[in-house]
């Protein structure tokens, strides 16, 4: 795996999603600490943070904003610090011709699953499933090494992550998804991609056992389950912590087709040693 960035580099930070509130810029401005403790100069979007109102900025700002990093060449990758329940509001603002045009690696979780799909099918183009503020939220220092390791020196700390099988022993296709609830925001608009013969991700923080089921049944009806190579389970946070009598797993295999190869892992997710997943690009397991 070849390096992502170098020392000297510049990366953008981005909210797409709901603004960082104002009275949490300590958080980030930590968060630009470390990264320029790895010699990475970083460029903050204008729209990052919320209003004096509290509000976050309008859609067509953080839209602009999103191309403006795609269109400066100094920098080479943005990271997506944000997250809630707006991401879906830039899309139909963003020229994804510029994009392409423009292609450098792009970074988020979430919310952010909206922006990451959209790349892939507007664009024919691969993002990240993973969130920065990680470097802030493990307090082991953990994933500061593995941000190192992974962005610097060309390994794969970030992106190896440690699974089971569920059912089958094999599966390989292009990766699709990310957090169940905010995927299904792009049900029935231009922005969802393909189900037939991806392997489909799926995480969540919240959802209790009705959530997380009508989701599930919602994707049934999109005919995912009929035409997905293989399934993902990364954590499912208020799900698992409840302890329900019925494993994730168990509850998505009953409801699904028996010839699905399904993995499970807790490394993928919402957590703050949560790993990376490609969503976009081809993976293989076995």
């Amino acid at each position: 795996m070849k390096n992502i960035l170098n020392k000297e580099d510049k990366i953008g930070l981005v909210s797409c999603s709901n603004g960082y509130d104002l009275n949490k810029k300590d958080d980030i401005l930590n968060l630009i600490k470390i990264l320029s403790s790895m010699k990475l100069n970083v460029v903050i979007s204008n729209s990052l943070f919320k209003d004096s109102n509290n509000n976050t900025q309008a859609p067509i700002y953080r839209a602009k904003d999103l191309i403006k990093m795609y269109e400066d060449k100094n920098i080479k990758a943005i990271f997506d610090i944000s997250g809630g329940d707006l991401a879906n509001e830039i899309l139909d603002y963003i020229d994804f011709n510029i994009i392409t045009k423009n292609n450098k690696p792009f970074f988020g979780y979430s919310d952010l699953t909206v922006i990451l799909n959209s790349l892939y099918k507007k664009c024919n183009i691969p993002s990240y499933n993973y969130q920065i503020r990680n470097l802030i939220r493990d307090n082991t220092n953990t994933q500061i090494t593995n941000f190192k390791n992974t962005f610097l020196e060309g390994r794969k700390d970030l992106f190896d992550f440690k699974y089971s099988w569920v059912n089958g022993k094999q599966m390989d296709g292009i990766v699709i998804g990310g957090n169940i609830r905010c995927l299904l925001k792009l049900a029935g608009t231009e922005y969802m991609p393909d189900f037939e013969n991806k392997i489909l991700f799926l995480e969540a923080l919240s959802g209790d056992i009705n959530k997380i089921s009508t989701y599930i049944a919602q994707l049934k009806q999109l005919d995912a389950f009929e035409k997905i190579k293989g399934l993902i389970l990364g954590e499912f946070t208020e799900y698992e912590r409840n302890n329900h009598n019925i494993k994730i797993e168990d509850l998505i295999k009953n409801k699904i087709s028996s010839n699905i190869p399904i993995i499970k892992t807790s490394e993928l997710g919402h957590s703050p040693n949560s790993k990376a997943i490609t969503v976009g690009e081809y993976i293989s397991f076995n």
